[in-house]
């Protein structure tokens, strides 16, 4: 098991809450919620040191929305579910006959561009 990830910032052993990211060209930071992985780039945050943030003069702080929430499944999942499943659950239509060639073969089966013919 990986053992929880701590602040960046020094001799602090909370867990890390946050991660925050600088856009230079932007002159942004970036504090949004934990990343999935650690990045020599990004500094991860314990939630008093994010909420501490402050950034240099002239620079904007964006705070994206920390609370996770995974997404359940919508109504139109659901509903795309349901047809799949009254879909696979229709019998099969009834093979139609091939239709004859002008030898008199008629056709039994296909496969790609391969036609199997018999004569009768």
């Amino acid at each position: 098991m990986t053992p929880a990830r701590r602040c960046s910032r020094t001799a602090c052993t909370r867990p890390a809450t946050c991660t925050l990211t600088y856009v230079y060209a932007d002159q942004t930071a970036v504090l949004g919620p934990l990343s999935t992985f650690a990045e020599p780039h990004a500094y991860d945050l314990c939630e008093e040191h994010a909420e501490r943030l402050s950034a240099p003069r002239g620079w904007e702080v964006v705070r994206l929305a920390r609370e996770h929430v995974p997404p359940g499944p919508s109504d139109d999942d659901l509903l795309a579910l349901a047809n799949a499943v009254r879909e696979a659950g229709r019998p099969a239509p009834a093979p139609t006959p091939r239709p004859s060639t002008e030898s008199g073969a008629r056709e039994t089966g296909r496969r790609g561009h391969l036609r199997v013919l018999t004569t009768d």
